[in-house]
């Protein structure tokens, strides 16, 4: 009797501990997957919430008009002979119509060109596209590129009588341009090589020009 008073007591001294004995159920942590779709959201969200560049953070048009002459050509079977340094004025004026953003532009290109042949005096109009880079936007003072279009005789030379009044134009180019020397207007130099082939009758004209002019980025 006495024995299992005791044990009743013991048992009894015993229960504040069993009550504190609560097995809390751990927290369980998300799937692989899940987080792992979680990371990528928020890479997602960061990327679009960063600004990039594109052609809307600088001014969307740029124009330049340029001014020279050749320092060097050769006409070849254009007239009745082979001749030279019959390159006069190279006028134009280029206008931006594309951008492969941080890559180049394509611009349209109107030049106005003279020459002075033994047979007489030439006049050209030509228009063409040419592409450049690095692209306006970066700003970088140098760029490279080259052009091809289409050259219209506004005055072919008189002899012979059938020369071409259209011509095949092509171009290399390389030139230096700042920007904002003065508000929006800035200052270009370019040299390269300007040729053409005339298409309905034999003739080449190959020539190596140098124009000053300026441009605006608005």
């Amino acid at each position: 009797m006495k024995t299992r008073v005791l044990t009743l007591a013991v048992m009894f001294l015993s229960l504040p501990a069993f009550a504190q004995m609560v097995e809390v159920p751990e927290e369980k942590a998300p799937p692989p997957a899940q987080k792992a779709g979680e990371y990528f959201k928020a890479r997602k969200d960061e990327k679009a919430a960063a600004p990039a560049r594109s052609s809307s953070d600088a001014p969307p048009r740029y124009l330049a008009l340029h001014i020279g002459t050749f320092f060097s050509d050769q006409a070849y079977r254009w007239g009745r002979t082979n001749q030279s340094d019959v390159g006069q004025l190279d006028a134009g004026v280029d206008y931006r119509m594309g951008e492969w953003i941080n890559s180049m532009d394509w611009s349209l290109r109107i030049n106005y060109t003279s020459y002075d042949l033994a047979e007489g005096d030439a006049r050209k109009l030509s228009f063409g596209a040419i592409l450049t880079f690095p692209d306006v936007n970066s700003r970088f003072p140098l760029y490279f590129g080259g052009g091809l279009g289409g050259g219209f005789f506004i005055k072919q030379v008189s002899e012979p009588e059938d020369e071409s009044p259209v011509c095949l134009d092509y171009s290399l180019l390389l030139g230096a341009r700042f920007f904002n020397v003065i508000g929006s207007t800035g200052f270009m130099v370019e040299m390269g090589l300007k040729n053409h082939l005339l298409l309905s009758s034999d003739g080449q004209y190959n020539g190596v020009y140098f124009n000053v002019g300026s441009v605006f980025a608005f």
